[in-house]
C-alpha cells in the first residue's frame, strides 16, 4: 500500500510514521524540509509545498497513493484545493478535523461521531466543520473518498495544558520557580488526553481501509481526568510541588481579550477545554478491532518531558505566556 503523508512531522503525525513502516506500508512524506524531528529510515521524500499547487501537480505528475492523508489542512480553501489536486489520484483521503468541532456547551456527556458540530466560540473549529462539510458534499456528490479523523487534545512532543505551553517550556520553568498556575475554573471539569503512540494504533487502523470511506472519527484515551489531576501530573513529573491558582474562564477570556494575541482564549477555553469531554470510542474499535489506548497520561508525559528536557534548545521559554499568565493573576488577585 502506497502512502502520502502531508506534514508528516508534526505532534501528531510523527508518531504515525513507524507504525505505518511496520505494517510494511510505503511512505511518502510530502514536506518543506523545514522540520527538525527526526524521521525513521525508510521515508520517502517529497520535497514541496502543499500551498504550491503548480509545484506539486509539476512534482506528482502521473503518480497515485492507496492513501492520501492530509495532516495540515486548516482552512475551507485547503480542501478545496485538496480535492482538485487528489480526485482520482487516490483511493481514500483523510483528513485530520479537531474534535473541538462537537457541540459547545454539550447538552449530552459522552460525545459520540453523530454529536452536532457546532463551536461559537473558536473560529478554527469553525473552519475545520466548513473543511468537513466541503469534503462530505464531495463525497456525496463526487464520489471523492474522505474519511475524518478528529483528534482531540492529543500529545508527544507539546505539553498538553489549557493555558501556559505548547511547544515551548515555559509552563515547566514556571513550576521549576515556584510561580502559580492558573488552572481555569475549580480544576473539576473532566478531560481527556491522548498519547501520539496511542492515536497511531487506531489511525493507522483506518489506512486503507475501504468500510471508512465517507465516515468519521475520533481517536482518544478512554482515561479521563479533571484537570486538577491533569496540572498534578504534570508538576509531579517536573518534580515540583504544584502552585496553583483557580479562575474562572470567563474572566480568564476577559483579560485575553485585552491581550494582544490571547484573543483565541475563548475559543480555547470555553470553545474546548473548560468543558467536560468524555469521549466513546465504540467506533474505532469496531472498524479497528483491538485499538486500545494503553499510556496512562502520568506516564506518557514523562516520556514528553524527557523529549524536552534531551535538547536545550526545545526548552523554549514565551514570554509573551508568562506575561499573560501573570497580568490574569495580578488582575484576579486584585478583585
Amino acid at each position: 500500500m502506497k502512502v502520502l503523508f502531508i506534514g508528516g512531522t508534526g505532534n501528531i503525525s510523527s508518531a504515525c510514521i513507524q507504525p505505518a513502516l511496520e505494517k510494511n506500508i510505503d511512505m511518502y512524506l510530502l514536506t518543506r524540509g523545514k522540520s527538525k524531528i527526526e524521521v525513521p529510515a525508510g521515508v520517502n521524500f517529497i520535497h514541496a509545498d502543499i500551498h504550491n499547487s503548480d509545484e506539486v501537480i509539476k512534482i506528482l505528475k502521473d503518480q497515485y497513493f492507496d492513501v492520501v492523508v492530509n495532516f495540515i489542512v486548516f482552512k475551507p480553501q485547503d480542501v478545496e484545493r485538496d480535492i482538485k489536486l487528489f480526485k482520482g489520484k487516490t483511493a481514500q483521503y483523510i483528513f485530520i478535523s479537531s474534535a473541538s468541532v462537537y457541540q459547545k456547551p454539550p447538552v449530552f456527556p459522552y460525545i459520540t461521531e453523530s454529536c452536532p458540530l457546532k463551536n461559537p466560540f473558536w473560529e478554527y473549529s469553525q473552519d475545520k466543520i466548513a473543511c468537513e462539510n466541503i469534503l462530505m458534499k464531495a463525497y456525496r456528490e463526487q464520489d471523492f473518498p474522505v474519511t475524518i479523523v478528529r483528534p482531540s487534545l492529543t500529545y508527544n512532543t507539546v505539553i498538553p495544558v489549557a493555558i501556559g505551553s505548547w511547544e515551548d517550556y515555559t509552563i515547566i520553568d514556571r513550576m521549576k520557580r515556584g510561580k502559580k498556575i492558573i488552572i481555569h475554573g475549580d480544576g473539576s471539569s473532566l478531560w481527556t488526553i491522548t498519547h501520539a503512540d496511542d492515536f497511531a494504533k487506531g489511525f493507522v487502523g483506518l489506512l486503507g481501509h475501504q468500510q471508512a470511506i465517507g465516515h468519521a472519527f475520533h481517536i482518544t484515551s478512554d482515561e479521563v481526568l479533571t484537570w486538577n489531576q491533569i496540572y498534578e501530573d504534570v508538576a509531579e513529573a517536573a518534580g515540583v510541588k504544584l502552585n496553583a491558582v483557580h479562575i474562572a474562564s470567563d474572566f480568564i477570556c476577559k483579560i485575553g481579550d485585552q491581550t494582544p494575541g490571547m484573543e483565541w482564549m475563548r475559543g480555547n477555553l470555553p470553545g474546548d477545554k473548560a468543558v467536560s469531554a468524555i469521549f466513546d470510542n465504540t467506533k474505532i474499535k469496531t472498524f479497528v478491532p483491538g485499538f486500545t489506548a494503553t499510556i496512562p497520561f502520568k506516564e506518557g508525559f514523562k516520556r514528553t518531558l524527557e523529549w524536552f528536557e534531551a535538547d536545550p534548545a526545545r526548552k523554549r521559554i514565551v514570554k509573551e505566556n508568562n506575561d499573560f499568565m501573570d497580568k490574569v493573576i495580578a488582575a484576579y488577585e486584585k478583585m
